[in-house]
């Protein structure tokens, strides 16, 4: 697992985009905080840019760089049995997210470790043309997207990764479910 982290985190760096087994669905990501990486992800999907995605942050140190987190959210988030997503509104450092930013905490160990090797957000969307079916696993990528990335990581590829995460929007003092 080590290489395989060094080798997405040496692209991340660079600019690339990758593919990677996040802790719900394979996964495109880029450095969340590279406008241009993000453009060739919407590029990559032919998904309209004003669609946001998904960003992994490692721990609530690093998400509190980019957006406010109350104990309420922490507590919110602490009970929560699956992946759960949150578009937070109060964005913070994010030049390309405007109004709000969907984030999640991953507790899966490769997501967690790439992460802390990368020491930035990493986007998290799903590998797929926008608006076909997501893969669930590597195998079903379609050579398209294939072709369009620097890396694809070399781990999980036999396992089914087939269930998003659930997603929460904070409005005010709510919790609104958009997906669960």
């Amino acid at each position: 697992m080590n290489s395989e982290i060094s080798k997405a985190v040496e692209c991340l760096e660079n600019g690339g985009i990758i593919i990677y087994p996040s802790d719900t669905i394979w996964a495109l990501g880029c450095d969340a905080t590279n406008s241009r990486a993000i453009k060739r992800i919407f590029k990559i999907k032919k998904r309209k840019s004003t669609l946001p995605l998904i960003c992994l942050m490692n721990d609530y140190q690093m998400l509190n760089k980019y957006v406010n987190v109350t104990e309420e959210i922490k507590a919110f988030l602490h009970i929560q049995k699956k992946p759960t997503t949150i578009i937070y509104k109060m964005v913070k450092k994010f030049s390309f997210y405007n109004e709000s930013v969907a984030i999640r905490i991953p507790k899966d160990k490769f997501c967690q470790n790439l992460l802390s090797e990368f020491n930035k957000p990493i986007t998290s969307t799903s590998v797929n043309i926008s608006g076909d079916k997501f893969p669930e696993c590597f195998n079903e990528i379609k050579d398209e997207i294939l072709n369009q990335i620097d890396y694809s990581v070399n781990l999980k590829r036999n396992i089914k990764l087939k269930k998003p995460s659930q997603i929460i929007k904070i409005d005010g003092d709510s919790f609104i479910t958009l997906r669960s």
